[in-house]
């Protein structure tokens, strides 16, 4: 189980195991001990619980407040990173990501300090990824350029929507421009480590628009786009809306069709499809280019049944889901990560925390 940090105010609100509030880590079994887990790499997710305002889809746990202690949240931030991490027993950490609400209403102090934590307690390498989730209008270029400062080396920005008429409807704080000049700043202070989200399946939303939204995002962005279907979610205006007849109900098929050509415009343009919701350029080169996809998962009997299956391929372009198999993703993970963590943990010797 991967550390997810909340604030201790966000964290009343959700039971434990749910994600964002989640209190504490599963504690783990220490090195070398019977039903140790292989654990070579973790991703602690400090979050951020605070908005400016609340998207009309979003149902998430957080708060608009009018005012924030931000020394008590840093202080909550780093006695949690501290303590799941000992609770947890990781020993490395290969990157970090602060999610929210909106982390970049953070100040850079308050991430730089959440990192002095994780390097304190566990072993954090030099080039270890830190992600930060990115708000347009939260994020001018000399705050991007502190966060950087601060120890950030790379972006992900919740962009949504290239339309500002769809922007208002998701109740978004940005305008297109706000998103295009946010974008073209992230890539100048972080080049090739931008990462920009695409909502589809809008009400009224229809696929020949949003494929030129994509087609404009594809010139200007990086090497990573992650496309997310828009989820009606109880609770939230835009579902109150939907349900009243304001607005139309998203189409399925229509989201479907999207989804569809989203994927062939990406992949002509160079992305891989490595997840159900992700894209990107470059896979497994920058994670490890001298263990090849073949020495890690080879000789797996499970991953050989599942190729059999028609669920994976392997091959020269690497390992992916078959169009069969995303839909089980989160079942094959369970057989391919403990898998990956084997191969890593015999590669490499666990290092001594804060070393």
């Amino acid at each position: 189980m991967i550390p997810v940090f909340g604030s201790c105010v966000a964290q009343m609100a959700y039971r434990p195991g749910l994600g964002l509030g989640m209190c504490a880590a599963e504690p783990r079994k220490g090195p070398g001990q019977p039903g140790a887990p292989l654990t070579p790499s973790n991703t602690p997710r400090p979050q951020w619980p605070y908005c400016e305002k609340r998207c009309s889809y979003c149902n998430f746990n957080k708060y608009i407040p009018r005012g924030v202690d931000e020394a008590a949240m840093r202080s909550c931030l780093v006695t949690e990173a501290q303590t799941l991490l000992r609770l947890s027993g990781v020993q490395r950490v290969e990157s970090v990501f602060f999610g929210g609400g909106t982390p970049s209403l953070a100040s850079p102090h308050t991430v730089a300090a959440v990192l002095e934590a994780v390097a304190q307690t566990a072993h954090l390498p030099a080039d270890s990824e830190v992600t930060l989730e990115v708000n347009p209008t939260s994020a001018p270029a000399s705050r991007l350029a502190a966060f950087g400062a601060a120890g950030v080396n790379r972006l992900s920005i919740g962009l949504q929507s290239l339309d500002d008429t769809e922007l208002q409807l998701l109740g978004r704080t940005h305008s297109a421009s706000d998103a295009l000049q946010t974008l073209a700043e992230a890539r100048r202070l972080f080049p090739g480590r931008v990462s920009v989200d695409l909502m589809l399946g809008l009400p009224a939303q229809q696929v020949g628009p949003w494929l030129r939204q994509l087609e404009e995002l594809l010139r200007r962005c990086d090497d990573h786009v992650s496309l997310y279907q828009l989820s009606l979610e109880r609770g939230t205006a835009l579902f109150t809306r939907v349900q009243r007849g304001a607005l139309p109900a998203p189409d399925p098929e229509r989201a479907a069709e999207m989804y569809q050509e989203g994927r062939a415009l990406l992949r002509e343009a160079g992305f891989r499809q490595y997840e159900v919701s992700n894209f990107a350029r470059h896979h497994w080169q920058q994670f490890e280019p001298q263990l090849t996809l073949g020495d890690v998962f080879g000789a797996s009997e499970e991953v050989n049944r599942l190729l059999d299956q028609g669920l994976l391929l392997l091959d020269h372009r690497g390992l992916r889901c078959s169009w069969e198999g995303l839909a089980v993703l989160d079942s094959l993970l369970l057989t391919l990560l403990p898998r990956l963590q084997e191969a890593w943990q015999q590669k490499t010797p666990s290092p001594v925390p804060g070393g």
